[in-house]
Formats: C-alpha cells, structure tokens, sequence
C-alpha cells in the first residue's frame, strides 16, 4: 500500500528581496525547501527539487528571481519529497 501524500503550494519567496543582489536565486531554493519542510512535514535534507523548477528559478538571472511559485510536491514513504513545477493550463479565450 503506497502513502503518497500530493500538494499543490503556491510559495511566496519575500524574503529573496532582503538578500544581496549575488544571492537572491540561491535565497530562493532555501526558501522553496524550509516551505516545502513546513508544509509536507520532512526533513529539509530529504527535499528533492526537479531541474523544471531550478531552471524556472534561475530563468531570469540570480539577481531577478520570481516573487512567487506555484509547485506540485510530493511526498513518498521513505520521507523523501518531490517538488516540480506546475505548468500553468491555458485558458479558452479568444484564439485567431
């Protein structure tokens, strides 16, 4: 019997601005695993973050990271958690 716990989470990275411009995108990480450690109850050690949402994060430079994120996390039964981005689903709108 497989104990897969999922969530969505859209995490807020406020405290990437108070880093030094150098740091922000490394600040960011840190912040998506000590949320994810809340959130999922883990240890921060046993957080795996996949390389869609490293990408995202360093998209625009380490000085500009995103202000907020929303990840899919998923927690195992070994305790190791998964964290991947979500892909945004497009809207039906107006398409010529």
């Amino acid at each position: 019997m497989s104990e897969e716990v999922e969530r969505i989470i859209t995490i807020p990275m406020r405290a990437t601005k108070m880093a030094p411009r150098t740091k922000r995108a490394a600040r960011a990480i840190k912040e998506i695993r000590d949320n994810i450690a809340r959130h999922m109850k883990a240890d921060v050690e046993k957080i795996w973050i996949d390389k869609s949402l490293n990408e995202k994060i360093w998209e625009r430079g380490i000085q500009n990271p995103p202000r907020k994120i929303t990840v899919k996390a998923v927690k195992f039964e070994d305790g190791l958690v998964e964290v991947s981005l979500v892909v945004p689903v497009e809207t039906k709108g107006n398409v010529e």
